[in-house]
């Protein structure tokens, strides 16, 4: 079994459509959201990543710089690659590609996201709250482990 990630921007249209496939098949499809809150303008300042497991696209997610610091987002991995860990590889190819960084690392994970993220260092932070009709709560990145 391989398993890699490959790192890319909005400007590279093949890879950029197959991230965007695997979101609208976990995000819309699977877990109801609109398609028109799941593509939004971010996309274009955004970093993306896709995950490949004997080279089949199964997997991505995005990181980006905002006024707060680095947000991670979009992770999303088709259902029958779930198992495998490709949304660790996700995150953990992310923290190693922007830290060391001074600024603030967070994320706004779905409520059944929480414990994942959790086994990386981060913590909530505040309430929970809705986003795109599912309930979330904003997470930090501990940096001082």
């Amino acid at each position: 079994m391989s398993v890699y990630i490959k790192e890319f921007d909005s400007s590279n249209e093949e890879l950029y459509q197959i991230a965007m496939s695997i979101r609208y098949e976990v995000f819309v499809k699977e877990l109801g959201v609109d398609e028109f809150l799941e593509l939004d303008e971010y996309d274009v300042e955004s970093v993306h990543l896709l995950a490949f497991h004997d080279d089949i696209p199964v997997g991505t997610a995005r990181f980006r710089t905002t006024m707060e610091g680095i947000k991670l987002e979009r992770f999303s991995v088709l259902k029958p690659f779930r198992k495998l860990k490709i949304g660790e590889l996700l995150l953990v190819s992310i923290l190693n590609r922007i830290l060391p960084t001074p600024k603030l690392i967070y994320a706004h994970a779905q409520k059944d996201a929480v414990s994942f993220y959790e086994k990386y260092d981060f913590h909530v932070i505040g309430e929970m709250f809705f986003e795109a009709n599912l309930q979330h709560f904003m997470m930090i990145y501990n940096k001082n482990k």
